[in-house]
């Protein structure tokens, strides 16, 4: 099924332009043929009456015909204009130079008095003729006598002037057409406007440039755009309400988290180990659970809900900046190679947390150095993090991504770090790779 409404029109429109000129066409050259053919009549009455009023009768009772037509046609042999005038009483004709040697084949039937009859009749050299004629009563010598009078016309000057009509008319209709399948392109382009120009507000809607859709519109989709702006309000008011009551599950549970905690310390002093190691590792557990999806619900629901764009450089200065201030991250060699105008299409803080997971992992590992470079692929641009730590065993790789999993409890921290690294990886669709460095230590591929 076609898609595109302005090809639907686009066609429509041709299609009934084409159509209309086709039919507009044919009724021209059918009103012209049939103009031609009442002129040609007028023409051929015309001659009857002249031939008529120019006949004569001998003193034997002979026709004779004292005025010709003075129409050169009648004169030249095969002209295309014929006459003949029949006697039936007496069995006689006149007929004009035009015929030469050729009669005109005139039906034997009985014809009202003065009426005129039109039919076509096969004429001179095979052509056929348009024949008018007519039966006059005229006083002669002897009495009253029946004349009949006919005079005739190529048929091919009707046909040949129609078709020449129609080929003078095709220029002017195809450049009538072209001109109205313009005018449909110029209209369909101007109504279709305020379409693209909802298509352009959506389009800064996605890109996090604006918030509704705005501006004034045509009233017939007034409609559509209030029911836009009322779903995005709804769809803004729902997610700050999850993000709100996800914040306060998270406040709520920590104090009595705290508490626990305490209490597990408390119990050690007492000598109760046992039970202390227990309840600190379920409280620990729970901790981790609330810090990631306190840490979820801030992240964007989807690429398309972010609320900017992100300059790569910027966010890893940011973060490099304060990991520089730790202990571990002050006595390591930072080597970053990034080109400052890069810009991808994740969320700034969503950016921030995912590359400040990565490269605090990083610091945690690394004995002396972390490099940080860009680069790209077949059709992505790739940002590697480079640690010289220990690097992982192929099962610790895979854990690495893996909800609350930790290589190493040593290390301070609650395991989560890098399983909010491939959610916010899944939300913009970044490609993702942890691997073995062989040198020794980590290598972490983010491409977007």
């Amino acid at each position: 099924m076609m898609q595109s409404i302005r090809t639907r029109f686009l066609l429509i429109s041709a299609g009934s332009v084409v159509a209309a000129l086709a039919m507009a066409s044919i009724v021209l050259i059918s009103l012209f043929t049939r103009n031609l053919e009442d002129r040609i009549d007028q023409e051929l009455s015309g001659h009857i009456n002249n031939i008529a009023g120019s006949l004569q009768f001998g003193a034997d009772g002979a026709v004779t015909l004292e005025a010709r037509p003075v129409d050169r046609r009648f004169e030249e042999p095969y002209g295309g204009l014929y006459w003949q005038v029949e006697d039936d009483q007496r069995g006689t004709s006149l007929r004009s130079p035009s015929l030469w040697d050729y009669s005109l084949p005139l039906p034997d039937d009985e014809h009202e008095v003065g009426a005129i009859h039109r039919y076509r009749l096969a004429g001179p050299e095979l052509a056929d003729v348009v024949v008018q004629e007519r039966r006059i009563i005229f006083a002669a010598p002897g009495g009253q006598r029946a004349i009949r009078i006919a005079v005739a016309i190529d048929a091919s000057v009707v046909e040949n002037a129609s078709r020449a009509f129609a080929y003078d008319i095709v220029p002017y209709m195809l450049a009538l057409a072209i001109f109205l399948v313009a005018a449909s392109v110029a209209q369909l382009t101007f109504g279709l406007r305020p379409l693209s120009a909802v298509s352009a507000g959506l389009d800064r809607i996605r890109e996090r440039r604006a918030d509704r859709l705005q501006g004034p519109y045509p009233k017939e989709l007034t409609g559509v755009v209030d029911a836009v702006n009322q779903l995005l309000e709804a769809q803004a008011k729902l997610i700050s309400k999850a993000k709100t009551r996800a914040a306060d599950l998270a406040h709520g549970l920590k104090t009595p988290l705290t508490v626990l905690s305490n209490d597990a310390a408390t119990l050690r002093e007492r000598g109760q180990g046992q039970m202390a190691d227990e309840i600190a590792h379920l409280t620990a557990m729970m901790q981790s659970h609330v810090d990631r999806e306190l840490t979820r619900s801030r992240i964007a629901a989807s690429a398309g809900l972010r609320a900017s764009d992100a300059h790569l450089a910027v966010s890893i200065a940011m973060i490099v900046k304060t990991l520089k201030r730790t202990p571990r991250g002050e006595a390591l060699d930072w080597l970053i190679d990034v080109p400052p105008d890069i810009v991808v299409p994740v969320d700034p803080n969503d950016l921030q947390e995912l590359l400040g997971s990565i490269l605090d992992n990083a610091v945690k590992w690394s004995r002396s150095s972390i490099r940080v470079t860009m680069g790209a692929d077949a059709d992505r641009r790739v940002l590697v993090i480079e640690d010289d730590g220990p690097g992982a065993s192929p099962s610790g790789l895979k854990s690495m991504v893996e909800r609350g999993k930790r290589l190493d409890t040593s290390m301070p921290g609650t395991g989560i770090g890098l399983a909010i690294v491939r959610d916010i990886a899944d939300v913009y669709g970044l490609r993702l790779t942890i691997e073995n460095r062989e040198a020794g230590g980590l290598r972490v591929a983010i491409g977007f």
